[in-house]
C-alpha cells in the first residue's frame, strides 16, 4: 500500500491512477498499408492511398505489427488471444481521413498481464508492487493538425495517419505519482528490450493518457478525469500531482468532479478541460467489415516466444547472482543499451562485481561529463575489459587506471599500449619501494615518533606519501606490508 496522500482541509485523500500508454510499433510500414513511418519526414510524403482513405482502398494487416504486439504481450506474461477482431471507432476530426479509426474494443489481441515495479526508497516507493495490465490492443494513429503554418488556416499532415500503435491499458493499481513514474519507466524499458517500440517520448512514439481520481482511503473509486497525450515521465507525474490536488480542492469546496478529457500544459504544470468524456457508445463501435478476424496459430506464437530476449527482471536477477549489488544491477538493466554494453564487457572476461562498480561510477560519470550516450561510447567493452584486467593482475593500480581511462577516452588507444608508452606499470620491486619508504620516514621523523607513541591513524599518511613519491606506481599491498615492517 502506498503511503502517498493528499492532505486536504477535511483530511487525507488517496489518489487512484491508471495509465493508457500508446506505443508506436517498430515497423517499416503502417498497420494497414505499406507507407513508410520514419520520423521527421516532410509533411504528407509518407501517405498511401489507404492512409488518405481514397474510395475503394482496402486495409491489409501488417504481419510484423501483429507480431510485435504479441511479443510485447508475452514480455508482460499476458494472455495472448488467438482470436481477435478489429472494430471501427467512428468520429469526425479533420486529421482522420476515414471518419473512423480502426481499433480493437471488444476482442483485443492481448488480454490481462502484469508488470512489477521495484521498491525505491529515494523515489518514495517503500515496497515492490505488481501493477495489473488489462489489455493491449493494436490500432491506427490519426494524422496531425498544424495550426502555426498559416495565419487563418490549419494544415493537415497525414504522415502519422495509419501508423500502428499498441494501446497498453493498465488497471487502476497505482497510488502515487512515483508509482506511475516507475511503471512508465519499466514499461518503456521492456518495450525497448523487446524491440517493439523505440520508447522515444520526445518524438511522440510513446505517450500516455493519465486517468486520475481521488477518494477517502478505503472508500469506492471516485469520478476520474483523463489527461491526454502526456509525453514524458516527469510530465505524467506532474499531471497526476496537479490533477489530484485540483480534484480534492474541488470536492472539499462543495463541487463535484466531472468525467472529462483534459490537456496538460508543461509550461505551467497544470491541466485544463479539453472536452466532456465520451463513453464507448458515443463512438458507435462496430466490427470492421473490411477486415477478417485475426487467427493466430501455435507455430506463430512459438516463433514470437522464441524471439524474445532476456528481459530486465531476468537480467537483473542474473547480475545479482553473479555478486553485483541490487542497486548496480538496477542501474545496469534500466536501459537496454547499457545492459547490452555490460554483457559485452562480461563476455570479454571482466569480473562481474568490479566491472559493475567501474561502469556505474567511472564510465557513466565520464559519459555524463562528455554528454554522450553508451551507444556512442569512445571505449569498447573489450578495451574496458583489458583495463580492468590490468588492475586485477596488479600491472597498474586503481589510481593509475583512472589516468589510463582518461587517455583512452581522448585517443581510443588500447590500455596496454598506453601503459607501455607512458611507463605506468605498477612496481612491486621491494628494493625500490623500501628505498622510498626510508626517505619518507626520514623526512617525517616527528610523525614516526607520534605513530610509535600510539597515533596509529598516521599509517595512512605514510602510505599516501610513499605512493605520491612513486607517482602512484607502487603496488599498494607491497607498500602496506613494507611500511608495517619499517615502522615496527
Amino acid at each position: 500500500m502506498s503511503d502517498y496522500r493528499i492532505k486536504g482541509e477535511t483530511g487525507e485523500w488517496e489518489v487512484v491512477i491508471g495509465l493508457e500508454v500508446h506505443a508506436q510499433v517498430t515497423s517499416n510500414a503502417k498497420l494497414f498499408s505499406g507507407a513508410a513511418t520514419a520520423f521527421g519526414a516532410e509533411p504528407n510524403t509518407q501517405v498511401s492511398l489507404v492512409d488518405a482513405a481514397m474510395p475503394g482502398m482496402l486495409p491489409v494487416p501488417n504481419r510484423e505489427c501483429v507480431r510485435q504486439a504479441v511479443r510485447t504481450g508475452m514480455a508482460i506474461e499476458a494472455r495472448i488471444n488467438k482470436w481477435s477482431r478489429f472494430d471501427r471507432k467512428n468520429y469526425f476530426y479533420a486529421d482522420l481521413p476515414q471518419g473512423y479509426q480502426i481499433s480493437q474494443l471488444y476482442h483485443p489481441l492481448v488480454g490481462e498481464g502484469s508488470l512489477h515495479i521495484e521498491a525505491d526508497e529515494k523515489a518514495g516507493i517503500a515496497h515492490g508492487k505488481m501493477i495489473g495490465i488489462e489489455r493491449i490492443h493494436v490500432e491506427q494513429d490519426a494524422g496531425k493538425l498544424m495550426h502555426d503554418q498559416h495565419p487563418t488556416m490549419s494544415f493537415v499532415d497525414l504522415n502519422r495517419s495509419g501508423v500502428a500503435l499498441m494501446e497498453i491499458v493498465s488497471k487502476p493499481d497505482m497510488r502515487s505519482p512515483a508509482e506511475a513514474g516507475a511503471y512508465l519507466r519499466k514499461l518503456r524499458a521492456i518495450l525497448r528490450y523487446v524491440g517493439s517500440c523505440d520508447g522515444n517520448m520526445e518524438e511522440g512514439s510513446m505517450r500516455a493518457d493519465v486517468n486520475v481520481s481521488v477518494r477517502r482511503p478505503g472508500e469506492p473509486f471516485g469520478t476520474r478525469t483523463e489527461t491526454k497525450n502526456v509525453n514524458s515521465v516527469r510530465f505524467v507525474m506532474q499531471a497526476i500531482e496537479y490533477e489530484a490536488r485540483r480534484q480534492v480542492e474541488l470536492i472539499e469546496s462543495g463541487g463535484a468532479v466531472v468525467q472529462e478529457t483534459r490537456l496538460f500544459n508543461p509550461d505551467t504544470g497544470t491541466t485544463r478541460t479539453m472536452r466532456s468524456k465520451e463513453d464507448a457508445h458515443d463512438y458507435r463501435y462496430f466490427p470492421d467489415p473490411d477486415l477478417l478476424p485475426l487467427e493466430l496459430d501455435d507455430a506463430f506464437l512459438d516463433e514470437c516466444r522464441a524471439s524474445l530476449p532476456e528481459l530486465p527482471d531476468a537480467k537483473r536477477a542474473r547480475y545479482e547472482a553473479a555478486g553485483i549489488s541490487a542497486y548496480n544491477a538496477g542501474v545496469l538493466t534500466a536501459e537496454v543499451e547499457s545492459a547490452r554494453w555490460f554483457d559485452a564487457l562480461l563476455d570479454a572476461g571482466a569480473e562481474p562485481k568490479a566491472a559493475a562498480n567501474w561502469v556505474t561510477s567511472e564510465l557513466f560519470g565520464a559519459l555524463n561529463r562528455l554528454g554522450k550516450d553508451i551507444s556512442d561510447c569512445p571505449v569498447t567493452p573489450a578495451q574496458a575489459a583489458e583495463l580492468l584486467g590490468l588492475v586485477a593482475d596488479g600491472t597498474i593500480s586503481g589510481s593509475i587506471a583512472k589516468q589510463v581511462f582518461e587517455i583512452m577516452l581522448e585517443t581510443g588507444d588500447a590500455p596496454a599500449k598506453i601503459v607501455e608508452e607512458k611507463g605506468l606499470k605498477q612496481t612491486s620491486d621491494t628494493g625500490a619501494i623500501e628505498k622510498v619508504i626510508g626517505e619518507v620516514l626520514a623526512a617525517n621523523a616527528d610523525k614516526v615518533d607520534q605513530y610509535r607513541g600510539g597515533k596509529e591513524a598516521l599509517f595512512g599518511f605514510f602510505v599516501g606519501q610513499t605512493m605520491k613519491a612513486m607517482q602512484g606506481k607502487a603496488n599498494p599491498q607491497v607498500v602496506n606490508e613494507l611500511l608495517k615492517k619499517a615502522l615496527g
